[in-house]
């Protein structure tokens, strides 16, 4: 493996081990309902340092991204093991680990080294209809082979088309907020939060039929708008002389092709490890891991070393592929992993936790839930949180009996689903695919906006969208 994606796996955990010698053997739980909001504030504080950060010191963050997401979780981890024992922060931490946090990083590893194999060679001319019909294709694309099989097919190609082009930071928000993200919400494959539901019995083709709709609409809009505005740009750029363009307009090829068949191999895989009951288990480092989700990672790893000496040297040069973004990524999710176990837990506690006025927030004085709110409340979380136990905790909130929640529910299970999915697209940090494609692009010269530069995109743009989904669907 590559040295800096070695350094970038979850030290932290290492951390706690390093203090805690018998934690492996934990069993240790701790009540969330007695944790107050300063548990929160390592979060807060990571988020704070990557809005803040790459604007006031960008070379120390450039350089020591990791070194202070391992300090913020350092912040939760400490203070947590001397008042609760370092049992229980092992514990906390490790489950964490080994069931979200590295299947998540494997999963992504895996669609990062594949999809960065299919090298589209040749070039199209970035007018605004090509990039209106990139756009399209990469959010079609998305709910088949993921949020991330999608970017990183074709955030390479995109920006090709567009690097002569003087206004190009648009092009690359848009592809954010439709191929990294809307585009994801069709199927179970698409989004980590679906795929959850999908786990807990939420059947694949509900997924499919109940979100076409608000995906359309979505999408519908923002390709409307993205056309629009590219249009306008395009005409105050005039004509750029063809010498200017980095790379001339030539004939679509693919190589690479190999990976196409490991793309379906890792849709495989993840379906796979979905479609029979998650009933046993083995104990890594005294944490019950399924059975089936490790087989699982061990064949994206699998798929991953096969793509990375099948896949010839010239398709990876020419897309010119690099491990910088998923190191980044790696390093940045170890800390937010970490840093949101107690805003998790406190959320998880219910109506006896701390924040216990947002979850009454999603239920009527009868009893009968508030779809509008269960919409929002997912999506805000899910914009700052991980949408993928944003998503559980409120499946859980309104019931967890998929059966139920597929039926007289079905609003409710349409609200958290939308809610989980679209509203990823709204900070950098509320999917992962959001970060590797800003690395990526800015890999590339393009000047992407800062972390509330890219909200105040979202504010913009997308709020209104959701609001008017929230009158189509929700009330």
């Amino acid at each position: 493996m590559n040295a800096p994606v070695a350094r970038s796996l979850p030290i932290v955990a290492l951390l706690v081990l390093a203090f805690a010698p018998d934690a492996m053997a934990a069993e240790a739980h701790f009540d969330a309902r007695h944790l107050g909001l300063i548990w929160v504030a390592p979060f807060a504080g990571l988020l704070l340092s990557i809005a803040i950060l790459p604007l006031a010191t960008p070379d120390l963050w450039h350089h020591h991204q990791g070194k202070v997401a391992a300090a913020w979780a350092a912040a939760f981890i400490l203070p947590f093991a001397l008042l609760h024992g370092a049992d229980t922060a092992a514990d906390a931490v490790l489950h964490t680990a080994l069931i979200e946090y590295f299947p998540f990083l494997i999963l992504l590893f895996a669609l990062f080294t594949v999809a960065g194999g299919v090298h589209i060679r040749g070039n199209l001319h970035g007018s605004p209809g090509v990039n209106t019909g990139l756009l399209a294709i990469g959010t079609g694309l998305a709910s088949f082979t993921g949020t991330t099989g999608a970017a990183m097919l074709l955030i390479r190609p995109v920006i090709r088309a567009n690097d002569e082009r003087r206004y190009n930071v648009h092009v690359v928000v848009f592809f954010v907020f439709l191929v990294a993200n809307v585009g994801g919400s069709l199927t179970p494959l698409g989004d980590p939060p679906l795929f959850l539901g999908f786990l807990q019995g939420v059947s694949f083709f509900w997924t499919m039929t109940h979100m076409a709709a608000p995906l359309a609409v979505t999408a519908g809009i923002l390709l409307a708008v993205f056309f629009i505005l590219d249009s306008y740009l395009y005409r105050k750029e005039g004509i750029v002389p063809p010498a200017k363009d980095p790379t001339p307009d030539s004939a679509i090829s693919i190589d690479g092709k190999v990976n196409i068949l490991l793309l379906l191999a890792i849709i495989a895989a993840v379906l796979a490890s979905g479609a029979f009951e998650q009933g046993a288990t083995i104990s890594v480092l005294g944490i019950a891991v399924p059975t089936l989700g490790l087989a699982r990672d061990v064949a994206l790893l699998f798929i991953a070393y096969v793509s990375w000496h099948a896949t010839p040297r010239s398709a990876r040069v020419g897309n010119g592929f690099t491990w910088g973004p998923i190191v980044e990524v790696a390093k940045l999710f170890a800390g937010i992993f970490v840093t949101i176990v107690p805003a998790i837990a406190i959320l998880r506690a219910g109506t006896e936790g701390v924040l216990a006025p947002v979850v009454r927030a999603v239920t009527a004085t009868d009893g009968s839930p508030i779809n509008a709110m269960y919409f929002w409340l997912t999506g805000i979380l899910s914009s700052f949180l991980d949408n993928a136990p944003t998503y559980l905790v409120f499946f859980n909130v309104a019931g967890g009996n998929a059966e139920h929640l597929m039926g007289p529910m079905a609003g409710t299970l349409l609200a958290i689903s939308a809610g989980s999915v679209f509203m990823g697209a709204m900070t950098y940090i509320g999917n992962a695919p959001n970060f590797m494609v800003k690395a990526i692009a800015e890999e590339n010269g393009i000047r992407m906006p800062s972390f509330f530069g890219y909200m105040a995109w979202t504010v913009s743009i997308l709020t209104p969208c959701f609001l008017l989904l929230t009158w189509l669907f929700f009330l």
